[in-house]
């Protein structure tokens, strides 16, 4: 028997950019994405299949991405992104022979050959369909795919049940429109969380709920869905750190409501839990089971003093050239100074890889070992990463997941395993309660309400109450042209709650882009329902519908009705 099981769980998300903008914010962010991590992850996947092995990934793909990436739109667009990056890398070849700077021209090189392949990869091995090639190895056993709320809506912090019942509804349709069946799991955006208590918005807002609100169970439960992740500190029930709830008030409003909720100390003061087991969360009669992301294994990939992403043979991301935007450079040292970085070898990387991989799978052994010979039972290492951290952020990234599941593969003592064989064989019987979090700065609400963002709370609130007081009103219409306007105001409803928006703004990534995003939705919701509850539907209105639908058209198969909660 195996003294326990290391699972890597994989969040892979970009916002929905269809049509608005592409560099440097917008559509780019899909095609690099596909190009430096969808498609060597999968090709990574496949050939350890074709090895005998089996990889036991759980990876979530969310609805918003899983409809761009089936788009024809960006279809056509990835193959000519591709085809200008071949044709730039070739360029710089001539360039730095040219120049004599052979070192800079084998790079180069080596860009032309690995761009190649992705595009043969893509088109002939994988038939230009990454999601059905995903669906493949889940069809075959070989890895779990979860879902994630439609548009990776902030669920803790929306005004509504129902605005949350239809985050998690459609992602849940969305799920079993292209993989053929439930989602087993899902993962929480931002992995935030927040269980039932008396609840009132955190900013000054008439048309929010308030009073008892259920917790984010409930709706996981309504879903069939039978397992959610949450960072460690939430599992373990301890105040989230920083000094966030101190710096904004809101924040402190929301964790004050919380605390005199549960003052018996029923979440507050627990016992001591382990995030290398499952607990059950219980709604009524029904229970969902949680997971927790594991620390130690979390602070070798993400940590920016000594994470494997910083070894100085490693390709610098942050460097390009200036004529063709490729990556020429290592880390080299630790310095973060652009102008001393050397030329990048990607032969001298592979070694690194192998021995990183090594330490890794050595700490998840010693991990689990530890908890099994204190336990005595088969514990599990949960280790959450975005998706696109690997590839895209760490170029060596892809290339390190093969090697750390092949050689855990080969181990006597621990194996793979995904999160529903977990749950079968080895869940805890224990119910629990977990306080509110989530993974971001500080492990709570901060990244997405702060100063910077609280004006957006008031404008969302207001959108969800007016969707739901129009899913009610026109609930049995059975009208063409009205039906098409609601259900593309339900979609915008969607867009506009995405927690990307917040996110850009406060962490000074894209601040203008994402205000702008946020704001376009705003307007195309309320125009259209101007129209609904206007009643106008001539020609101008149905030109601005079509308009509309064009640019926004994720969840084909919505109905508005999911808002009459």
């Amino acid at each position: 028997m195996k003294k326990g099981f290391f699972n890597l769980v994989l969040h892979t998300h970009i916002p929905y950019c269809r049509k608005a903008g592409v560099w440097p914010f917008g559509e780019e962010w899909i095609h690099e994405a596909l190009s430096e991590t969808y498609i060597p992850l999968l090709k990574v996947l496949y050939d350890l299949v074709e090895e005998g092995y089996k990889p036991y990934i759980t990876i979530n793909l969310t609805p918003i991405l899983v409809e761009q990436l089936t788009d024809t739109y960006f279809n056509e667009k990835f193959k000519k992104y591709i085809e200008n990056k071949i044709y730039l890398a070739e360029k710089d070849v001539k360039r730095f022979d040219k120049r004599g700077k052979w070192a800079y021209k084998k790079v180069a090189q080596f860009y032309v050959d690995w761009y190649r392949d992705i595009y043969s990869t893509y088109k002939d091995r994988f038939n230009e369909d990454v999601v059905h090639a995903f669906k493949k190895l889940q069809d075959g056993g070989y890895i779990e795919i979860i879902t994630c709320a439609a548009t990776h809506g902030y669920l803790p912090l929306l005004g509504r049940d129902s605005a949350i019942s239809a985050q998690v509804k459609v992602g849940r349709e969305t799920y079993k429109r292209y993989f053929g069946k439930d989602p087993k799991g899902i993962w929480l955006p931002e992995c935030a969380y927040r269980p039932g208590y008396n609840w009132n918005p955190p900013v000054e807002s008439y048309d929010a709920e308030r009073g008892p609100r259920p917790g984010i169970e409930k709706f996981l439960v309504e879903n069939n869905i039978n397992y959610f992740f949450v960072d460690a500190h939430v599992l373990e029930g301890g105040e989230p750190k920083g000094v966030y709830m101190d710096r904004f008030p809101a924040l402190r409003k929301l964790w004050e409501q919380f605390a005199e909720e549960y003052k018996d100390g029923t979440i507050l003061n627990i016992k001591k839990r382990t995030t290398y087991l499952s607990y059950l969360i219980q709604y009524n009669e029904d229970f969902v089971n949680v997971f927790a992301r594991n620390k130690e294994t979390g602070l070798q990939v993400w940590s920016g003093d000594w994470g494997y992403p910083g070894d100085f043979w490693y390709r610098e991301f942050h460097k390009k050239d200036e004529i063709s935007g490729l990556q020429y450079w290592r880390v080299t040292d630790p310095s973060g100074d652009l102008a001393k970085k050397e030329v990048y070898v990607p032969e001298k990387t592979e070694e690194r890889v192998k021995e990183h991989a090594a330490h890794f799978t050595g700490l998840v052994n010693n991990l689990i070992t530890n908890f099994y010979n204190e336990y005595k039972v088969p514990g599990i290492v949960s280790a959450l990463y975005d998706t696109e951290l690997f590839g895209h952020w760490w170029f060596e990234g892809v290339s390190w997941i093969g090697q750390v599941l092949k050689d855990i593969s080969d181990m006597d003592d621990i194996g793979l395993i995904t999160n529903s064989e977990y749950i079968e064989k080895y869940s805890s019987p224990e119910v629990i309660s977990i306080p509110e979090g989530s993974w971001g700065e500080g492990g709570y609400h901060f990244v997405w309400l702060n100063e910077k963002t609280e004006w957006m709370w008031p404008i969302i609130y207001r959108a969800e109450k007016r969707m739901e007081d129009a899913a009610k009103r026109y609930k049995d219409t059975n009208d063409y042209i009205m039906e098409r306007m609601l259900n593309q105001a339900a979609r915008e409803l969607l867009l506009l709650e995405s927690s990307d928006w917040p996110f850009l703004i406060t962490t000074m990534q894209a601040v203008e882009y994402a205000k702008k995003r946020f704001k376009n939705h705003v307007d195309k919701f309320n125009t259209l329902l101007d129209f609904v509850d206007g009643n106008k539907f001539d020609e101008e209105s149905v030109a601005y519908l079509t308009e509309v639908e064009d640019e926004d058209n994720p969840f084909s198969t919505i109905d508005f009705r999911i808002y009459n909660y």
